[in-house]
């Protein structure tokens, strides 16, 4: 499913019912999800957001990005996971203009997302790419979190937020994988008894980690 240029700050909303509730977490975080090109970092392509407020998602937002210079060659394997193709990114907005857009929704928040290292590489590589800064923002990652909490034989997206009792969603939808990492982070905390991102890492054992910016990529003469 190709991800839409939309942004949704309406009433709060679930992907299931039963996800997160029960206990009434007051948890406030953003969770994020990035789609590439291919398989450089710097290839964003597309970005769904998911904010939590008082362990609701009160707004959601996803746009597709086009991929900086250089990094803009769509690869078979990747189209074929998400379905965004060369065509649907032509008239996108790049990613300077898309990295100002997603700071602006995610504030100061603590970014999570499942399989973070590959989330954050995206936002510091597409940066030093285009020679924007990084953003410093602390995060966690679901997939940690997902291990401390749950008992699987995987750690994939769609069976951990099935255990979290999300319905089923569209994977490799940006928008809909954030919001998936966004429930099964509430239901994490809920289980733990906790109602901070800060307490839930301790809880768990895990790291709320910072990004690390990286050298600006260097133009060829």
């Amino acid at each position: 499913m190709v991800t839409m240029d939309a942004t949704d700050t309406g009433a709060p909303h679930r992907l299931a019912a039963s996800a997160g509730e029960g206990g009434g977490v007051a948890l406030d975080f953003t969770a994020i999800d990035f789609e590439t090109a291919n398989s450089s970092g710097a290839s964003a392509c597309a970005v769904g957001l998911a904010r939590v407020r008082n362990g609701r998602v009160v707004a959601t937002a996803a746009w597709l990005i086009k991929p900086p210079t250089g990094h803009d060659q769509f690869a078979p394997i990747n189209v074929g996971i998400h379905g965004i193709q060369p065509s649907h990114v032509a008239n996108a907005p790049s990613w300077s203009e898309q990295l100002a857009r997603l700071t602006a929704f995610a504030g100061a928040d603590v970014l999570v997302a499942h399989n973070a290292g590959f989330d954050m590489s995206v936002l510091r590589r597409a940066c030093a790419a285009t020679g924007d800064e990084c953003p410093p923002y602390r995060y966690l990652c679901s997939v940690q979190m997902s291990r401390k909490t749950y008992a699987l034989a995987s750690y994939r997206l769609p069976l951990v937020a099935a255990e979290a009792g999300c319905s089923p969603f569209a994977h490799h939808d940006a928008l809909a994988d954030a919001v998936a990492c966004a429930e099964i982070t509430i239901d994490c905390a809920r289980r733990a008894g906790v109602d901070d991102v800060h307490d839930l890492a301790a809880h768990l054992g895990v790291r709320v980690s910072q990004i690390a910016s990286e050298p600006v990529e260097r133009a060829v003469a």
